[in-house]
């Protein structure tokens, strides 16, 4: 039976949480154990445990940088890893990527793993931040025996920042949705939603689904919409999910006398039936690995609108299945909104195209045998071919 050990920092519903979640479960239990390290308290253990998988927390493991806590999470994670050996260390994201392949290297364990779902040496960061990270990314490269990237661009940058100089230490392996989950809206259920969420048949909806944090592009979308009203009196937006900007942004929306045309939905684990209300999913990120929420999206044949960063540029092939937009720029944003919303036959049309393109290459059993062959190339070079 072979041993794997997930690292992922914080234990929410996120894009990298569903990730490892569904890399984790898709794996033969016959031939795998798997188990999550990841902080304490959050929605992400129960899913894991509810799948019939072990937890394993740490309590320092946090998400800001903090030398003190850090270090303590890099000391708990060896020595749990000392005395409870792995066969593979599979780490995701920048903080739990650093920590987590030290302390494999440090365990000495077999195999390690390390997926990028995006980089936090970003521009909205500060200098001083950027190239510390930046640094980090470099050194902690060199304790894995290969990084998987969400999609290209994300392995553009790598290479241009000699994040990664080594092709030969690279794969692609694109995010992975559940596609028999996101099946179509009827017109008929599509109306009993609305219905519930108190959104007319006639209303035009737009519709945000992302962690309540800075950098995802709320505020800008908020004054997006507050332009369209001018011009599409009848459109509502419905922004899902939680976060500590929730109080920041429900005041904005008051402020402007929005009240009644901005719904904030909290978590929503049914993300489906939020996504069969909407005309329109967008998401404004000034950074992003790839953008779970619009795979998604594309999957039920919503047209999306998001910006020019991360991987987004490799789901949406802009006036295709949806439209691209530069990061920070309210005017393009809602032009783009606008233009989905009032040209009915060319929304259809980018619907129809997005989800194409999501069944041939964003199912999550495709992500999880492209995984397990990573796994099975390294365990036949060690020596553990015969381990599973």
């Amino acid at each position: 039976m072979i041993r794997v050990l997930h690292i992922h920092t914080l234990p929410i519903v996120s894009g990298s949480g569903i990730n490892t979640f569904l890399s984790m479960r898709g794996l033969d239990k016959n031939k795998y154990h798997v188990e999550l390290a990841c902080a304490p308290n959050g929605r992400l253990i129960d899913l894991v445990r509810s799948n019939g998988m072990q937890v394993r927390t740490f309590k320092h493991l946090v998400q800001p940088l903090h030398p003190v806590k850090d270090f303590l999470a890099l000391l708990g994670l060896s020595r749990y890893l000392r005395k409870n050996p792995y066969h593979i260390i599979h780490t995701h994201n920048s903080k739990a990527g650093f920590i987590g392949r030290l302390a494999g290297k440090l365990s000495k364990t077999p195999i390690i793993v390390h997926t990028v779902h995006g980089f936090a040496f970003h521009d909205q960061e500060s200098k001083w931040k950027q190239w510390l990270i930046l640094n980090l990314e470099r050194l902690a490269s060199r304790w894995c025996d290969i990084m998987i990237f969400i999609s290209q661009p994300l392995i553009d940058w790598a290479l241009r920042d000699r994040i990664v100089t080594r092709k030969e230490k690279i794969i692609k392996i694109y995010s992975g949705i559940e596609l028999e989950k996101f099946q179509p809206a009827t017109d008929k259920e599509r109306s009993r939603l609305r219905a519930r969420w108190g959104c007319e048949k006639d209303d035009a909806v737009i519709g945000m689904v992302s962690k309540l944090w800075e950098g995802k592009g709320h505020i800008l979308l908020i004054q997006a919409f507050e332009t369209l009203l001018n011009r599409f009196p009848n459109v509502k937006l419905v922004i899902v999910g939680e976060g500590y900007l929730k109080c920041k942004l429900k005041s904005m929306v008051s402020g402007k006398g929005l009240d009644n045309k901005v719904l904030f939905t909290g978590f929503q684990e049914n993300v489906r039936e939020i996504l069969a209300c909407v005309d329109v999913a967008v998401l404004p990120s000034y950074f992003e690995g790839m953008g779970r929420v619009l795979l998604e999206a594309m999957a039920m044949e919503k047209p999306v609108v998001g910006t020019r960063v991360g991987g987004i540029p490799d789901l949406i092939e802009d006036g295709v299945n949806g439209f691209l937009v530069e990061p920070g720029n309210v005017i393009q944003l809602a032009e783009a909104i606008l233009r989905i919303l009032t040209e009915k036959k060319l929304a259809h049309q980018l619907g129809l195209n997005g989800r194409r393109k999501i069944q041939s290459r964003y199912s999550a059993s495709c992500m999880v045998q492209a995984i397990e062959a990573v796994y099975r190339r390294f365990l036949n070079e060690k020596g553990y071919q015969h381990a599973a």
